[in-house]
């Protein structure tokens, strides 16, 4: 019996031996269920574009500061941040869709970006690090910004849950109810820019916008009220990160691939398997 235990547990054991597993493990995880949670919002409101964009406008915020000789991390939240902000006002003053407003700061921000690196000199990019991050090489102060991030996150969420929910479904009626709706819509972009900087500087743009994204469309075709699919989408965003973490410890590949690759999966099985929308259960008796 406690042969069999072993050979069970030391496959999942034998990796938090090693510090920077266990700092691995814990980022991905407060990661995970952040983006979850604010995902939630994100594919409600069909927001998906909005965290690549402002992954990419970061960009921008880093090259400004690494000509001054600032902290890159500063920068890039500064300008995460104002892009937000911007793609909001943008689309509440010119009366253009969302998708319309992120386009044009998306474009216009990142390009001057790339006119400042431009004239940089001797500065090398890791691009593949940039494009799918390197969790195993989280520090301490990397948690420490991931954790605050967190808390800060969930805060906002609980305390402004029912005006958040109210203000995506119905923006008109909750206008007239009283809800201060313009607030509330900048607030959500502004914690959704913070969460897509914080979720980049340890696990790159690709895993961003994925977490973003993917658990919470995986719950929406497992669950129908809203907060069930938030609840839903954090275990799937745990579960897919610690397992992809695992997988690229074991194997030998890119942490933050293996971890929206497995992501991509679940996705992937929500949408043959599920009970309600299924494509190989869809018309089955008590499939509705």
């Amino acid at each position: 019996m406690g042969d069999t235990l072993a050979f069970l547990f030391n496959p999942l054991l034998e990796p938090l031996a090693f510090p920077f597993m266990q700092r691995g493990l814990l980022a991905v995880a407060l990661v995970g269920v952040v983006c979850a949670v604010i995902g939630t919002f994100v594919v409600m409101k069909g927001l998906a574009f909005v965290g690549d964009a402002l992954a990419h406008c970061a960009f921008t915020g880093a090259a400004t500061a690494f000509l001054l000789g600032g902290n890159v991390y500063l920068g890039a939240a500064t300008t995460g941040v104002l892009s937000a902000v911007a793609i909001t006002w943008v689309g509440r003053s010119a009366r253009v869709s969302l998708d319309t407003a992120i386009g044009i700061i998306f474009a216009g921000v990142f390009a001057l970006g790339l006119l400042i690196m431009s004239r940089v000199r001797n500065y090398t990019v890791d691009l593949f690090a940039f494009v799918f991050g390197n969790v195993l090489g989280v520090g301490p102060d990397d948690l420490i910004a991931i954790a605050v991030m967190v808390v800060v996150v969930l805060l906002f969420v609980l305390l402004l849950y029912k005006e958040l929910l109210f203000t995506a479904y119905d923006p008109t009626m909750a206008a007239a109810s009283g809800v201060p709706v313009v607030l509330l819509q900048y607030l959500l972009m502004v914690v959704l820019g913070l969460t897509t900087i914080v979720t980049l500087r340890s696990v790159g743009v690709v895993m961003a916008v994925a977490m973003l994204v993917t658990p919470a469309a995986t719950a929406s075709l497992l669950v129908h009220r809203f907060h069930h699919i938030m609840l839903v989408a954090v275990a799937v965003a745990l579960v897919c990160t610690v397992t992809g973490l695992y997988l690229s410890f074991y194997l030998a590949v890119a942490s933050g691939a293996a971890i929206v690759l497995v992501t991509t999966l679940a996705f992937l099985l929500a949408l043959a398997f599920s009970p309600r929308r299924g494509l190989l259960t869809r018309g089955r008796p008590g499939a509705a």
